[in-house]
């Protein structure tokens, strides 16, 4: 149950309660800022190896290769009215990669000189206005393919660079650059780095292996703060193609504007050849190491060699030698509470769904708030007027499906379709065949996974040790979407998953739990009031339980049950358990979830401000001889409507605590 103030807990006890619902809009997925890209140039520059970087003076840095030639770009102040089509030709240069990075005031441009084995660096440290002398890093061993750096506060610097199939690493410490060092990991190919410091060096990489698969990867080179300083993390897969596919992913960019964000490029040779950048991005809690992406999502631009990302304190940019694009990185809220004159919302395991009703009279929303936009994200939060104020409880979040327009007998409204954070796993569909291997990943971190690829966070609030211990061989199948996947998983443990907002936590429901709330009349408490209640005990679907795993068998009985009704038997096959206990486990686990569906009912109360899915609460009802009889939350159907008939209410459902 999510935490109220007092003055929401009184005011929902209390007899002459006045209703509020706070609901705001606005451009956000899944917690993240959506990026609305404007483009501010467009020009014919040859698409070649480019970079970007902004520096602390907010300008806009840009360097690119093209012809033998190093050309450079600062814009002071990058806007609509610049102009990024005037380039500094500063020396000649290799056809290979450049890498542009700053920290404050400092910026360094590196690139490789025309034999193509040394690599150069240029410094400023007045916000990239004047460049330095081109000082040499170091001498390669052969020729150099891609570049890409990035520069600590205190001015340390690491380069990271491919010959081949080989990615090498030169840093620079207190002014020094020490010798370049090979990685420890290993590739058939490299055809793109991307760099950015925070903790630590962390890389992107694009390139095939040994078997000739194509990926986006990433990888860690580490300072300390979740890798060994100086050594190389395993390359974490982003995304793949198989060898024969005619796929491959190229030119990388990495930079956290808001949170980590990557941008690639998805490369087809056969018939209908496209090279298309793709972008992705990490939740916004995740750390770099634990390599949780949402599903790469293609950007309407053709370009071999992709687009390079930075950003200052306000704005996200994206360019490449011949576009700039720009989007802001704040999310202003549209607060249409004052406009609400109906709202539905009805929440339910695996799914819920919102319908909002807004008053246009006048055409107040002839024309649409940027905000209002199919995917946008609504926040429901009920509340109450309390002595002092107005007080809600941050409610839940859903997003934009519907936007339709109505107009009867004189009255305009708009209506707002929505759904929860569900409907974004199961949008979220595998373009491939994903597989754990027994004994890879557990329970836990398998659904971590599937979540991020929908954009969600995801962590625990009580799990099972079956989720923690369980290590299965597991398969997400081309076409299964994410919540087909999640009910694979989730019938194999006790646990249940309920949403707040972008966030799923993962929890099982124990008939030990301590009570979160109490409804009907109260000793010794505040009473919240029970409008009607009904209430039932139906025969559980199952009550003999077995369970057959690799070559060991479990069985569970309720017996109560199958003396009342004889056996109805559910039987597991599952190859991912080993042993007796595991599989007994299993076979508690379904005559658990049969004794929780084995109890029905419903009650109508004014609206609980912080009640959740799946909570334990206490009923008294005296008319039903209830007294403090503690259901388990299955549902929750919230109705608000300002009209002739005010209402402000819930529908309750109520399974087995």
């Amino acid at each position: 149950m999510r935490t109220l103030s007092a003055g929401v807990l009184a005011a929902q006890r209390g007899s002459s309660a006045v209703p509020y619902l706070k609901v705001t809009i606005s451009d956000r997925i899944g917690g993240i800022r959506r990026l609305a890209f404007s483009r501010l140039y467009s020009e014919s520059e040859p698409d070649s190896y480019h970079a970007a970087a902004i520096p602390g003076d907010g300008s806009l840095l840009r360097s690119r290769v093209a012809g033998g030639r190093l050309y450079y770009q600062r814009v002071a102040n990058p806007g609509p009215s610049s102009n990024f089509a005037s380039w500094t030709d500063l020396e000649a240069a290799a056809n290979a990669g450049v890498a542009l990075c700053a920290d404050g005031s400092r910026a360094l441009l590196f690139f490789v000189d025309p034999v193509g084995t040394i690599l150069k660096v240029r410094e400023s440290m007045d916000n990239g206005s004047t460049l330095g002398a081109a000082v040499t890093v170091g001498t390669a061993s052969g020729a150099v393919g891609w570049l890409a750096a990035d520069v600590k506060a205190n001015g340390d610097a690491l380069l990271i660079y491919s010959i081949g199939a080989t990615v090498f690493s030169v840093k620079r410490t207190s002014g020094s650059w020490g010798a370049p060092a090979a990685w420890t990991n290993s590739a058939a190919s490299i055809s793109g780095l991307a760099c950015y410091y925070q903790g630590d060096w962390n890389a992107a990489v694009c390139g095939t292996n040994a078997a000739g698969d194509a990926f986006a990867w990433t990888s860690i080179f580490g300072d300390g703060f979740s890798q060994a300083s100086n050594t190389w993390s395993p390359l974490r897969e982003v995304t793949r193609a198989s060898a024969g596919s005619n796929v491959s992913f190229r030119a990388p960019f990495l930079s956290p504007p808001d949170t980590y964000r990557l941008t690639f490029v998805e490369k087809y040779t056969g018939s209908a050849a496209y090279n298309r950048p793709y972008h992705s991005y990490s939740p916004a809690t995740a750390d770099f190491a634990s390599n949780f992406w949402r599903e790469p999502v293609p950007f309407d631009l053709t370009s071999d060699f992709g687009q390079a990302i930075a950003f200052s304190a306000t704005a996200a940019w994206i360019t490449t030698p011949s576009g700039v694009w720009t989007a802001s990185l704040t999310a202003p809220l549209l607060d249409v509470t004052a406009d609400v004159v109906e709202a539905a919302m009805d929440d339910r395991p695996l799914g819920g769904r919102c319908r909002i009703v807004l008053r246009n009279d006048g055409g107040r929303y002839a024309t649409l708030p940027p905000q209002i936009k199919a995917g946008a994200e609504m926040r429901v939060s009920p509340g109450y007027v309390t002595a002092s104020s107005t007080q809600v409880s941050d409610g839940p979040a859903y997003w934009v499906e519907s936007i339709e327009r109505r107009s009867s007998k004189g009255e305009a409204t708009l209506v707002l379709e929505a759904r929860d954070a569900w409907s974004l796993l199961e949008q979220w569909v595998a373009r491939r065949q994903y597989t754990w291997a027994a004994g890879e990943r557990n329970v836990f971190g398998i659904l971590q996974f599937l979540f991020s690829r929908a954009g969600l966070e995801f962590s625990s609030a009580g799990s099972s040790a079956a989720a923690a211990n369980q290590y299965p061989a597991f398969t997400v199948h081309p076409g299964d979407s994410g919540l087909t996947a999640v009910r694979r998983l989730l019938a194999t443990v006790p646990d249940v998953v309920f949403v707040r907002g972008e966030f799923a936590f993962l929890t099982e429901p124990l008939s030990s739990e301590a009570t979160d709330y109490a409804y009907g009349t109260q000793t010794g408490a505040a009473d919240h009031a029970l409008h009607a209640g009904r209430y039932a005990d139906d025969t559980p679907p199952s009550n003999r339980a077995q369970v057959f795993g690799n070559a060991v068998f479990g069985e569970r009985f309720d017996w109560a049950g199958v003396q009342a009704v004889y056996d109805r038997l559910q039987q597991v096959d599952d190859r991912n358990l080993t042993t007796v206990a595991q599989a007994e486990t299993r076979a508690d686990t379904v005559l658990r979830t049969a004794a929780i569906d084995g109890m029905s009912g419903e009650i109508t109360v004014p609206v609980n401000c912080g009640q959740e899915l799946y909570d334990v609460i206490e009923v008294t009802d005296a008319g039903a001889g209830l007294s403090a009889a503690r259901r388990r939350v299955l549902a929750i159907a919230m109705r608000y409507s300002t009209g002739k008939r005010p209402v402000y209410e819930q529908r309750i459902s109520l399974a087995a605590p």
